[in-house]
């Protein structure tokens, strides 16, 4: 249980009133509007739906992926293992052989590479989750002790449904759109960090082209020779 886990239930609380007076709406040209036209949802929803990250799975499959590496690494040592032949059908193989190794270990666009680059990519997507978990852990803190929090329970505590009328701004409206600005620019910079971390590391993460090998002609006018 992080600091996000342990302010989630009193947080969640006060963000659910935050959405029921920015329902009614927000006043003109407040700071709250960019936002939630930008992230599509009310403050509330919005922490519901990133309480859900949590950055130990994705931790979890960076280990794991890393472990597939030995795999890899076993099967090139094999694959380097001298060969006692020659002739054309041992250059064929060897030929072959070089162009498998590249494709499995040699440089980030190998099987290996990409092995690697998917487990930093998870390794860096945990830690992006760990942050702006604290990060919204610390902004909702802030609002949870501010004055606009008590202006806020105290209205929707006694907030009926012939309190507003249609079209209108409901009470206490400024301070609700206040918290909500708040949270919401916090999800949103989160939100920026993650399509940061998509473009940096898409490129290292498509998919391994293999590389046949360059092969000439074959020949059937010369010997195989098998030694052991």
């Amino acid at each position: 249980m992080d600091a996000l886990d342990r302010l989630a239930e009193p947080g969640l609380d006060l963000l659910r009133r935050v959405d029921t007076l920015l329902a009614a709406g927000a006043p003109e040209g407040h700071r709250v509007w960019p936002l939630l036209r930008r992230m599509q949802v009310l403050p509330g929803e919005a922490v519901r739906h990133f309480l859900d990250l949590r950055p130990g799975p994705l931790s979890g499959a960076g280990h794991g992926v890393r472990r597939l590496v030995r795999g890899y690494d076993d099967v090139s040592a094999t694959l380097t293992d001298p060969v006692l032949w020659s002739g054309p059908a041992a250059e064929a193989y060897a030929q072959s052989r070089a162009a498998l190794l590249r494709h499995l270990d040699e440089g980030p666009d190998s099987m290996v590479g990409r092995l690697e680059s998917t487990a930093g990519y998870a390794d860096a997507l945990a830690d992006w989750i760990e942050g702006s978990r604290l990060a919204l852990a610390r902004a909702l803190a802030d609002v949870l002790r501010s004055s606009e929090a008590v202006a806020v329970v105290a209205a929707t505590s006694v907030l009926t449904g012939a309190t507003t009328r249609s079209g209108s701004v409901g009470p206490r409206a400024v301070e609700a759109a206040d918290i909500g600005a708040r949270v919401l620019a916090v999800l949103s910079v989160a939100y920026d960090g993650a399509e940061t971390l998509l473009r940096q590391w898409g490129p290292s993460l498509a998919e391994s082209t293999w590389r046949p090998p360059v092969a000439g002609r074959p020949r059937y006018d010369t010997v195989t020779r098998v030694g052991w």
